[in-house]
């Protein structure tokens, strides 16, 4: 269910942000507001009290209760202390404030309290709010006496009310400024994350390799820092495996275009019979499904899936077919060397072929006469080899041999892109398998590659 008041909310984190700090400190600001002026009002009522109390027992010292009855005893500028005053001997009124009659709202109360004993206030009135309380007079010989005094609380609730409005105009000033310094104080923490933002925009656009962790950070964006570092990590291999995956497709499927282009070529140099367009056609469309087995293989490989369902496939036949479908470069041939019948690799044929062909490829380029293929079974599974005798590996290139767009001499003139040897070794390798450089042959390179057997 959508609530009514969730598409009011502020939709920046600085908005929201503000919006709790102003609501958390308006509910503070109400309560503190209301628990003040609570003991405010309570705190005028009682020194109201206390100052008719102390009338009361100022008046009490004129009243004689030594006789039988009860008396007050006249002194001087008697006036003033006779202002709202009530005294009584027992239930009998001996005197009230002039101008307050005796059936009124504040006799009665008076009656009311010297009646009742003891030190009691009552408040009467709404709009015009009294207070009175009562004195007990204590006598002698029975003789009792009690005296009411009265006090108007229009004063106090006067100056309650002021407190009341001034915190209350106090409130308002603090919730603008809470706010105010939240949305500057927030602003101010997030500049950073915008900043880093923007820098990880950035940065995975040009594949940069700035990191969010060389710069200082307090401990929560030192901990976002890292986690961004991550994520660009993760989009730089992307990135990698992408171009990877690009050229090592436009490096395995130049052959098969050379070939099916080198048979369109020919086939229009001069009319064919049915035979020989027959051929023609065969080879095109043979080079056609080695495409299509090439980019099954390689997007099989980027998926992770290349070595999920295994296959078999027969060592000589698909040497065989590999050495017939490189073209001749001058003088040099392919030879097959003697396999023995039955030798299989636990990998799909289309694997096999995608593993040995740029080992095949890279030995042709560097060739001077032939390049021998041959397969063997071992302890370890299958082992086939592609040797050719041209000038070998240098040594001081053996590390960088199986790194991807390394080449021992871009300048020789040859077309390679240093990716087939990096991507024989990871095909190989996604299926348990491993290609390396046998360093100990002279006499031109060799290549090894070992397989499951099948």
């Amino acid at each position: 269910m959508k609530l009514p008041w969730r598409g009011r909310l502020p939709r920046t984190l600085r908005g929201r942000l503000s919006l709790v700090a102003l609501a958390a400190a308006a509910l503070l600001m109400i309560v503190l507001t209301v628990v003040f002026n609570a003991v405010v009002r309570q705190r005028l009522q009682q020194q109201a009290d206390d100052h008719l109390r102390t009338r009361a027992t100022t008046i009490a010292a004129t009243v004689d209760t030594t006789g039988p009855t009860a008396r007050v005893v006249e002194v001087p500028n008697d006036d003033a202390l006779d202002a709202d005053v009530w005294i009584y001997s027992g239930p009998l009124r001996l005197e009230a404030p002039p101008g307050v009659a005796a059936s009124g709202p504040l006799g009665r109360a008076a009656d009311a309290l010297a009646a009742a004993g003891g030190q009691r206030c009552v408040t009467v009135g709404e709009a015009q709010p009294v207070r009175l309380c009562v004195q007990p007079v204590p006598g002698s010989g029975g003789t009792s006496a009690a005296v009411v005094t009265a006090l108007a609380l229009a004063p106090y609730r006067s100056s309650a009310d002021t407190v009341l409005y001034a915190s209350l105009a106090l409130d308002a000033a603090v919730l603008a400024c809470t706010y105010a310094l939240t949305r500057l104080a927030v602003a101010r923490a997030l500049r950073p994350v915008h900043t880093m933002t923007e820098q990880a925009t950035t940065w995975s656009t040009l594949a940069s390799d700035h990191r969010f962790s060389d710069t200082r950070r307090p401990e929560e964006l030192a901990q976002l820092g890292t986690s961004l570092d991550a994520l660009l990590d993760r989009i730089r291999a992307g990135l990698r495996h992408e171009q990877q995956l690009t050229r090592e497709l436009s490096h395995e499927l130049r052959n098969p275009l050379a070939r099916i282009i080198a048979e369109v070529d020919w086939w229009q140099s001069r009319p064919r019979s049915g035979a020989e367009s027959q051929r023609a056609c065969a080879a095109i469309e043979d080079a056609a499904r080695s495409m299509h087995s090439i980019c099954d293989t390689l997007l099989d490989d980027a998926r992770g899936s290349a070595g999920a369902t295994r296959g078999t496939a027969d060592v000589r036949s698909a040497l065989s077919r590999l050495a017939a479908q490189f073209p001749r470069s001058g003088r040099v041939g392919v030879q097959v060397m003697a396999i023995a019948e039955g030798l299989s690799v636990g990998v799909p044929q289309a694997l096999l072929e995608r593993t040995v062909s740029p080992l095949l490829d890279n030995a042709l380029r560097h060739a001077r006469s032939r390049v021998m293929l041959s397969a063997c079974r071992q302890e370890a599974g299958i082992r086939i080899e592609v040797t050719d005798d041209g000038p070998g590996v240098p040594p001081s290139f053996a590390a960088e041999l199986f790194r991807p767009g390394r080449r021992a001499d871009p300048g020789d003139g040859h077309t390679g892109a240093g990716l087939g040897l990096p991507l024989a070794r990871r095909l190989a390798r996604s299926v348990d398998g491993d290609v390396h450089h046998d360093e100990g042959h002279r006499d031109g390179a060799r290549f090894v590659i070992t397989l499951p057997a099948g």
